[in-house]
């Protein structure tokens, strides 16, 4: 089976045959499967009403466990953005009612931000949503070639994973 890929390798042997082109045939695929994946990831968590940057606050809450709380301080490590937008993020979920401020008992100027029930039931109904997206995607892999993939995948994207700061 052929695929854009095949098209686009294929045609920068011929034309640069002096280049080895062989990272575009697993990359270019990358790059074009996260395209993909990004679509049905939106559309899963729109049919939640929810954003990316949503799903993923409210995620990570989520796995953090009951009471389903954390600093705001532990949040931007685990979504990778700033102190001033995961500010503004909690802002604007606290204002849908989907997180609430709580004032830190360990530390009296901090805060923890905490998932509320309304928060929770989305977070799980858009997860939910989104298992189905990912499984549609998956689908033509067997469980033993889903498996494979992903230990691939771990060794290409752990060492990004463990960059200190």
């Amino acid at each position: 089976m052929e695929d854009e890929v095949d098209r686009l390798v294929a045609a920068w042997r011929r034309e640069r045959p002096d280049l080895d082109v062989e990272p575009l045939e697993v990359l270019s695929r990358v790059s074009r499967l996260a395209r993909h994946l990004d679509r049905a990831r939106r559309l899963a968590f729109a049919e939640h009403g929810l954003e990316p940057w949503e799903f993923d606050v409210l995620t990570a809450l989520r796995r953090a466990g009951a009471p389903y709380q954390l600093s705001p301080g532990q949040l931007l490590t685990q979504t990778l953005v700033t102190s001033g937008t995961m500010t503004n993020r909690i802002d604007r979920l606290a204002k849908k009612g989907l997180v609430e401020r709580l004032p830190d008992p360990t530390d009296r100027r901090g805060v923890l931000v905490r998932l509320t029930a309304e928060g929770r039931d989305r977070a799980d109904q858009a997860l939910a949503g989104l298992l189905d997206q990912e499984r549609a995607i998956l689908a033509e892999l067997s469980r033993a070639q889903r498996s494979e993939l992903a230990a691939l995948l771990r060794q290409l994207t752990a060492p990004f994973d463990n960059i200190p700061g």
